[in-house]
């Protein structure tokens, strides 16, 4: 596993940092989360139980993801590594109500601590904004109970990709903020399948992502040229280091 700072990315912390104050803006930089965040939480319903279980999500940003999660009855931790936005998502549960336990680390430091405590851990679009993904990967495997789901979303590594993702979203239509990914960093499904079977993870499903920013709709499924979805699962009785 990576040494915890150097796996964290100044820049892109601060980056994110920078932009906290409009997290819960649906019509501000993060849009496309807001409008991604029914399809994800639906793709991690679908396929596990969340009321009642113990749910973390590491990379939670301002806590979109995670308060849906909260709200589907799950009894969530989240994990960032910018203060601004954990202070931004800790504020927005006063306005919504919602009951989630906001912490600032990394998932390294996090499975330090709690190895084999969460029966879901979702790391959605975070992993292709760190130095080493299968740090992270390991980290999560880590944190599971044996049975346990892991679900990670990323962008792949492709020129539709680079077309759609950096210079149509960030240079063209603007629905991201410039620089908010970097193309060498994105994720093949191969590649990280790879990082999840040399975790001790188990592969379930793998599916697309397709997002019309025009219609601000999301369809799941199909070809993985742009997102996908990864589901994975901690087999039950497996040792993980």
């Amino acid at each position: 596993m990576a040494d915890l700072e150097e796996n964290l990315d100044q820049t892109e912390k601060q980056k994110f940092e920078e932009i906290a104050a409009s997290w819960w803006d649906p019509e501000g930089p993060m849009k496309p989360l807001h409008d991604m965040n029914p399809a994800r939480l639906q793709y991690v319903s679908e396929r596990c139980a969340l009321r009642g279980r113990d749910v973390l999500d590491v990379g939670c940003g301002g806590g979109i993801l995670a308060e849906s999660m909260a709200a589907a009855g799950a009894r969530v931790t989240a994990i960032d590594v910018a203060e601004r936005v954990i202070e931004v998502a800790r504020l927005h549960l006063l306005e919504s109500g919602l009951k989630v336990q906001f912490e600032v680390c990394t998932a390294e430091d996090k499975a330090q601590g709690a190895q084999g405590s969460f029966d879901v851990v979702t790391c959605m679009e975070m992993l292709e904004h760190v130095p080493d993904p299968g740090s992270v990967v390991q980290a999560v495997a880590a944190l599971l109970r044996p049975g346990g789901d892991a679900f990670f979303s990323t962008l792949n590594r492709t020129l539709h990709a680079f077309l759609f993702g950096i210079l149509g979203a960030e240079y063209l239509t603007r629905i991201c903020p410039r620089g908010t990914h970097r193309y060498d960093r994105f994720i093949r499904p191969s590649e990280l399948a790879s990082l999840l079977r040399g975790s001790g993870l188990q592969i379930i499903d793998i599916s697309g992502v397709h997002y019309d920013p025009l219609a601000r709709s999301v369809m799941l499924g199909g070809h993985t040229r742009m997102n996908y979805l990864i589901h994975a699962r901690r087999p039950e009785g497996a040792d993980i280091e």
